[in-house]
């Protein structure tokens, strides 16, 4: 995303992001590359642009870190490498990141935003899909996945392989950035109207929600909307996959290649887990699991979506580390949300039902060129309990 001398891309730019409040759609990213506020050092790749965000990608050389770090307001990130990095990685042909190890890699994208326009990152799906714990840093950040309003400088991956090492090389795609103006979260009322119109959550026993209408559509949300958030609890018994429930990590496995889509084989890397007497499953701590939602969640195409950490007072442990949903996913009739799910320090009993994660949903600034779905190659279109695009179906 190269910076152009383009007066009439840098006005749209500039009058978007005066404009109303929302998540910018594809159009707006578009017009900010071409006006510099995101700018890189090679040219875009086919896809990068999502329908409202867009992916980053890695910078030809990685850092091996002691620790993970914030630098903090004052520092760069830059000042905090020199101090703490262990060695560099030259990614130009392919490098393997171990799991268990922290790295910093340096994006090729920057940014220069406008004033009031900021942003948040997460990873992408196929990447929590792998549990690769991936977070972006900028200059002077005091959180991660934070992107200050107006900010100005370059951007970072932390990167820490908790379970597969990976081959990554200079252009892979591991994370993705929303950009966003003003308050964009659907109040209440508005969440309850949009259920009303294109339901949000589907099912006859989704989660807090009494099922009405054609097709087992839950029209009324009351029940499970809380705090701007939609429930959405887990499917422990497999009615719709034989009794197959997730999948449980396996350790010490082979390196898996990003760029391999529909490679390699589940079974060297996944143990499954089928429904048990009772529908419960015990989480044992430091293993990581794949499971799917017992609802079907719909992403309108007016709308993007993100899974909120949930409360640990309800439950040691977490689920979801790629956690955004783009307009369009599972529209119109619902989509299976896929969980990915690790314990914390003590074994922990999940039941089937169990509320597990929230979906907050917020408005875009506009319609979206083109949204979630085959025709654009989205991997989880129509997704049930599935692994990543690297494995064969």
């Amino acid at each position: 995303m190269t910076a152009t001398a383009n007066d009439p891309a840098e006005r749209r730019a500039a009058e978007r992001a005066a404009g109303g409040s929302g998540v910018f759609i594809d159009a707006d990213i578009e017009a900010l590359a071409a006006s510099g506020a995101i700018a890189a050092s090679l040219p875009p790749g086919p896809g990068q642009v999502q329908p409202a965000s867009v992916d980053l990608r890695l910078a030809p050389v990685a850092y091996r870190v002691r620790s993970s770090f914030l630098p903090l307001e004052g520092r760069s990130v830059r000042d905090m490498l020199d101090r703490y990095a262990m060695h560099t990685i030259d990614m130009t042909r392919g490098a393997v990141l171990e799991r268990q190890c922290f790295y910093v890699v340096p994006l090729l994208e920057s940014l220069a935003l406008p004033r009031g326009l900021g942003g948040t990152t997460n990873p992408k799906s196929s990447t929590g899909r792998l549990d690769v714990f991936t977070r972006v840093i900028c200059d002077g950040a005091t959180g991660f996945d934070l992107v200050p309003q107006g900010y100005r400088g370059p951007l970072y991956a932390e990167i820490s392989p908790k379970t597969f090492s990976i081959f990554v090389h200079e252009g892979s795609r591991l994370t993705q950035l929303r950009l966003r103006r003003g308050a964009a979260a659907l109040s209440e009322r508005a969440m309850r109207e949009v259920q009303a119109a294109t339901p949000l959550v589907h099912g006859p026993d989704a989660a807090g929600v009494e099922s009405s209408g054609a097709g087992g559509r839950a029209p009324d949300a009351a029940a499970t909307i809380k705090d701007n958030t939609i429930a959405v609890s887990v499917d422990l018994r497999g009615a719709d996959s034989g009794g197959l429930i997730g999948y449980r990590a396996r350790r010490h496995s082979a390196v898996i290649d990003l760029d391999r889509i529909g490679h390699y084989d589940a079974q060297a890397f996944w143990e499954p887990i089928h429904a048990e007497e009772g529908g419960g499953l015990i989480l044992d701590p430091g293993e990581f699991y794949i499971l799917a939602s017992k609802e079907r969640v719909s992403v309108p195409p007016s709308l993007c979506a993100e899974m909120v950490a949930y409360d640990v007072l309800n439950g040691e442990f977490r689920v979801h580390y790629a956690g955004f949903f783009d307009p369009g996913f599972g529209w119109p009739d619902g989509t299976r949300a896929v969980l990915e799910v690790r314990s914390h320090e003590v074994p922990f009993l999940l039941e089937h039902g169990q509320i597990v994660g929230r979906l907050a949903y917020e408005r875009l600034t506009g319609a979206p060129n083109r949204i979630y779905g085959q025709d654009i190659g989205s991997s989880y279109a129509h997704q049930g309990l599935a692994l990543s695009k690297h494995f064969r179906k």
